[in-house]
Order: C-alpha cells, then structure tokens, then sequence
C-alpha cells in the first residue's frame, strides 16, 4: 500500500471530491503501478493537486508516475506534453488521461530558485521561445476565459473588498482583450513559474532547464507573465513596486513582448485571482489579496 504523504491527505479538507480522491488515491496508485508494470524507487512526493512517486519503468529508465486531481485546469495536461514533444518540457513517457495518470522522465530537483529573480525571468523569456508554439485542438481557450472573467467582474457587489477603481479597470482590459482577433494563438503553459521549471536531466547549457506541471490553454502569449510577479513574494519586501517592475520589465524585454498588452494581461490576472478568493475561499486571505492589488498596482503606470 502507498503511504501519503500528509499534504496529500491534507487535501481532503478541500471539500467531498478531494476527499473522494484522496481516499481512493492508494489503491488507484498501486493499479497504476502494476498496468505499467512500475517499480517503485523512493518516497511519495505531491504537487499542489497531484501524487508524485518515483518508480522505475520496465526498460530501466527513472521516471515519476504523476496521479492528479481530475479538476479543469490539468484535463490537457497530457496534450501539451505530448505536443512539446521534451523540447522545453519534461517528457512525457505514457499517459491515460481519464485517470489523470501520467509517466514522465524523472528530471533533477532543482528548479529556478536556485536563481537570482531577474536571472529566472530570463530563463523563462528563454523557455516561452520553445513552448509557445502554435496551439493544438481540444484546448480550452483565452477567449472563453475573458468571456468568464467579463461576466465575473459584471456582476461583482461595489462592496467587494477589492480596490473599485481597479476592478472597472480591469473589466475595460478584459472587453477590450476579448475584442481582438484571436489569430495566432499560441501554446500556453499558464502557471510558468520558479516552483514549476526544473533543470533539464542531460546537463546542457545551451537548454538548461523544463518546464512541469502545465495548465494548458490556447492564446496570447503575453498572458503568462503574472506567476513570475506574484511568487517568491517574501523576496520583495520592503521593495514590493520596484521589485514587480524589475521581474516585469526583465521579462517584457527578454521576450520582447508588447508592454501594454503584458500589463493588461497582469491586471487582469490578478484581479481575477482576488475575486476568485474572495468567492471560492472558505476563509479567504487578507495576505494574498494584498499580493494580488499590489502586483496589479506596481505594473501600472
């Protein structure tokens, strides 16, 4: 029997379908297990929705069985690794999507932490050159998710404890988002951040680091440049306006991307993110709804 680990059993005070899933979790991991004909090499390990057991493939080769919470945002997961094919991204070795279970190559543990912000945010301008390619069929798209974010910040109470003015901002970003052509969509990871790009398995310092963990959608590529604002928050104390636009302008500039349409996008993020706790939290959390005004704020001009 696999033994969980405490912040997997913890996610079952998420609600009935977490503790659904995390009761059944054991037995579905050893099923797992012998279909794939796995041995298990080391100790269970978790993502914020996923199981993480390092296991040994049939021919040898270390890899991690990935069993994931079967909510929205990782039902794709598989396509996108499977379209970067290893190139920017963890490999991915098999999958069965309708069980949320995925074999990947097992890649180093380190991540870009190990970095300087600004050097991470390079090293990010650096993968989004190689995942952004141009999207494929099934996934969810930019647009339907404008269409929610419009209907969501419509119909907000003026009491909603998020600055007004900041909110009818970024309700007029999001209508004038959704009015653009939507050609030329791209690839789009969504949640690219330190936590989330390991080191590449072969050293290579042409191609150094992967990305892990997407949460793909189909869009405009400047959408992902909020989740390198908003983590590593603690690093910017004391320097929270200036240390947002350092990671913001890092980025703008290594990606060449638009600068407008980059903060746009960051606003519109983070108020989304804001609303979101303030609606879905059971006891939402004055801290992160701070991080989230402010880095909306220190993109502005």
């Amino acid at each position: 029997m696999i033994l969980l680990p405490d912040a997997v059993r913890a996610m079952a005070d998420r609600g009935p379908d977490w503790a659904r899933w995390v009761q059944d979790l054991p037995h579905w991991t050893q099923d797992q297990v012998r279909e794939w004909e796995l041995r298990v090499d080391g100790t269970p390990a978790n993502g914020s929705t996923s199981l993480v057991l390092p296991v040994i493939t049939p021919l040898g080769q270390s890899a991690v069985l990935k069993l994931g919470f079967p909510d929205d945002e990782s039902e794709h997961e598989h396509l996108a690794l499977r379209r970067w094919a290893g190139h920017g991204a963890v490999r991915l070795l098999s999958a069965q999507p309708h069980r949320r279970a995925l074999l990947l190559e097992r890649l180093p543990t380190r991540d870009l932490n190990t970095l300087t912000d600004v050097d991470a945010c390079e090293a990010v301008c650096a993968l989004y050159r190689r995942i952004h390619v141009p999207a494929i069929p099934r996934l969810r798209t930019l647009t339907t998710w404008l269409e929610q974010r419009i209907a969501e910040l419509s119909e907000l109470p003026r009491n909603t404890p998020v600055p007004r003015r900041l909110v009818e901002h970024a309700l007029t970003l999001a209508r004038d988002l959704s009015a653009e052509p939507d050609g030329g969509a791209v690839l789009l990871h969504t949640d690219l951040h330190y936590d989330n790009v390991l080191a590449a398995a072969v050293a290579d310092s042409a191609d150094p680091w992967r990305v892990i963990d997407p949460k793909p959608l189909s869009g405009d590529p400047h959408f992902e440049v909020a989740p390198m604002l908003w983590n590593r928050w603690d690093e910017l104390a004391g320097d929270v306006r200036d240390g947002v636009r350092r990671r913001f302008y890092t980025i703008v500039d290594g990606a060449e991307f638009d600068e407008d349409r980059a903060r746009a996008w960051v606003i519109l993020r983070m108020v989304h993110n804001a609303v979101w706790e303030l609606s879905r939290a059971a006891h939402p959390d004055p801290g992160w709804l701070t991080v989230c005004v402010a880095v909306a704020k220190a993109v502005q001009d």
